[in-house]
């Protein structure tokens, strides 16, 4: 019996150090602070800084002033928000530089029955087969890395959107708003050309569609489709993929091309007008991923 309770005493003594080991490590886990500062707080703020335990996932995100957007963090990287991973003391800076509001871009008359006027060349490019910048719906600057943790507008996942939801099972703590089309400060066209540039509407996307012939072809070296309207007049949309993750997917095989128009029941969606060698037509994609802009003025 005594060598039962000797047994039995050395098993309790043996959890109760294991418990009060178990709970030092918990105590004693490393702390580190992550500073991040902006580099000029008249053009932009920063957030995430802060204190926390090794190994927590943090989002820093740069956010800038009017006439202003940001450019890099002082390592290089553009990811705006960027998701760093805790491992010691470390600081990062955001570097905001002006922007060029610049209305002078060359646009053409298609003869469309609206009176639309199409842009010669995509958002970031200077020539119609350039392929240009690559955005997430909503956003106006292009990124190394698209997907659900880099969106401006959601916590993680499309069942988190904080902007642009129609549905309250996508929306953050069922939210929802009233949004069905771009603001203009979301607008990649509007807010990298200024003026009256901004994104089409998918009912834009599908008169151009409906009212003018789109002959895939090369212009320069770069596939893609000539488009020509009803008065004779064309334009060069080229084949310039998209941007999945940190990757590009389709170049020069397929034209993914983002209207400003949300897809009110899927609201994680928005229209777009797709082609390739074989069809065009418009199709629905996840806001996340980078696409191409051609803008539009009346």
């Amino acid at each position: 019996m005594k060598r039962i309770l000797t047994i039995i005493a050395v098993v309790a003594i043996g959890l109760v150090f294991f418990t009060s080991c178990e709970s030092s490590i918990e105590e004693n886990k490393k702390q580190y602070t992550i500073s991040v500062y902006s580099h000029d707080n008249s053009r932009g703020t920063v957030s995430g800084g802060g204190t926390y335990e090794e190994g927590t996932s943090v989002k820093l995100t740069a956010t800038a002033n009017s006439g202003y957007k940001f450019k890099e963090w002082n390592d290089g990287n553009t990811d705006n928000p960027r998701v760093i991973t805790v491992t010691q003391d470390e600081s990062y800076t955001a570097v905001f530089v002006e922007r060029t509001m610049n209305a002078v871009h060359e646009f053409v008359d298609l003869g469309l029955p609206s009176g639309l006027k199409w842009a010669t060349c995509n958002v970031g490019a200077t020539k119609p087969e350039e392929y240009g910048d690559y955005f997430a719906w909503g956003e106006v600057e292009p990124k190394t890395t698209y997907n659900w943790s880099t969106y401006k507008y959601c916590v993680d996942n499309m069942d988190n959107l904080t902007k642009y939801c129609t549905q309250s099972n996508y929306g953050k703590d069922g939210f929802t708003d009233s949004k069905t089309v771009l603001d203009p400060k979301d607008d990649a066209a509007t807010a990298n050309w200024g003026g009256t540039w901004r994104m089409p509407t998918k009912a834009e996307q599908d008169e151009l569609r409906d009212n003018c012939t789109w002959k895939w072809t090369t212009q320069n070296g770069v596939n893609g489709r000539k488009v020509t309207g009803p008065n004779g007049n064309s334009i060069f949309l080229p084949a310039a993929g998209c941007m999945d993750g940190g990757t590009l997917d389709d170049a020069g095989s397929e034209g993914y091309y983002w209207s400003r128009s949300l897809i009110t029941d899927d609201p994680d969606r928005a229209y777009l007008v797709y082609f390739c060698s074989g069809y065009v037509d418009w199709r629905r994609y996840v806001r996340y991923y980078g696409f191409t802009v051609r803008p539009v003025c009346q």
